[in-house]
């Protein structure tokens, strides 16, 4: 000990070296001994006893680590559609009665949407069907090289005002888009469609996403619903 009562450095290094190997001795001990026999004879004995609840406890354990890694290692981002989604159809000929697209999944509307505006001609076409997309449901490129950012919403009721305002909040700042599109596949209430025409937003309703799904070009089924409205 030094003069002013504290432990010399170097003799405090033994003092814990000592204790670090008395230390690891007894959890030595400890594991070959007493834990080895609670595991290879306790634990071991249960498991043979009841196999059917021991294989019910392992499964979420085992199964957890698989589901976070393929969770992890799964491809992200947006599909890209090629003519080849329309398999031996030609795409001009891609039509969709509106009682099979109200029956169909959420994800297979989008992937739907997606399908007929490769018909239409618009390039690049991405399809997300992820959470967290932010409201870009599927991106193309129309002919004029802007960038079309579509939101599909596959409610059995008119979406509301919220939900547009929200896409409305992400298709511009977020996404950069030239020209943001929501389908409803029921319409919009009047609240929702006012806002969106004074935000310059394209609102698909039924009565345009009958028309487009039956064969018409997305911007012209747009074009013919504007002036049945103002006529």
């Amino acid at each position: 000990m030094r003069d002013d009562g504290t432990f010399d450095p170097l003799l405090k290094f033994i003092a814990g070296a000592v204790l670090a190997v008395a230390a690891a001795k007894v959890f030595w001990q400890w594991l070959t001994t007493s834990f080895w026999h609670w595991l290879s004879v306790d634990m071991w004995g249960w498991i043979t006893d009841r196999p059917w609840w021991s294989a019910l406890i392992a499964s979420p354990i085992v199964l957890t680590p698989v589901l976070v890694a393929a969770w992890l290692f799964a491809p992200r981002g947006y599909g890209h559609y090629t003519d080849e989604v329309f398999e031996d159809e030609e795409p001009a000929a891609l039509t969709y009665p509106i009682h099979h697209l109200a029956v169909m999944h959420p994800t297979d509307f989008e992937k739907a949407c997606a399908a007929l505006l490769v018909r239409d001609g618009f390039t690049s076409v991405r399809h997300s069907g992820r959470s967290g997309d932010l409201g870009a449901d599927v991106i193309v490129w129309d002919h004029l090289g802007r960038k079309v950012v579509v939101q599909c919403k596959h409610y059995n009721k008119p979406v509301g005002s919220r939900d547009v305002q929200t896409f409305n909040g992400t298709a511009r700042p977020e996404h950069d888009s030239d020209v943001p599109v929501m389908i409803g596949l029921n319409g919009f209430t009047r609240d929702a469609a006012a806002f969106g025409t004074r935000q310059n937003l394209i609102l698909v309703n039924r009565s345009i996403l009958t028309s487009w799904a039956h064969g018409t070009h997305l911007y012209d089924a747009i074009d013919e619903d504007a002036d049945r409205a103002a006529a």
